[in-house]
């Protein structure tokens, strides 16, 4: 037996906050190796290595532009990218501060 699920009529409001990383050249997207930072659910620090992208003559890394959850890889290794293609969803986080507090 099955139970029916029922939607409201506004539909559903759950948001979530994640941001699209996009591929800045066209290439071959490769990820970075496993136990950098392509494990999904893993912190990335803003600036860290996603990835890389081969093409004619060069080998860009696929950098993080936020401090984030990696929530999704979307392109898969050795697939061919062009320039805007969606890559990896990040779920950005506040980054507690890091500084030493001073006594008063």
């Amino acid at each position: 037996m099955t139970t029916p699920i029922h939607a409201g009529r506004e539909g559903d409001d759950t948001q979530i906050d994640v941001r699209l990383v996009v591929a800045h050249i066209a290439g071959v997207f490769q990820p970075a190796p496993v136990g950098e930072i392509t494990t999904e659910g893993e912190l990335i620090s803003a600036g860290g290595v996603i990835g890389h992208i081969a093409g004619p003559g060069r080998n860009d890394p696929v950098i993080s532009f936020c401090t984030g959850f990696l929530v999704r890889l979307l392109a898969e290794p050795g697939e061919r990218v062009r320039p805007g293609q969606p890559l990896a969803w990040l779920h950005p986080v506040d980054r507690p501060a890091t500084r030493p507090r001073t006594a008063a």
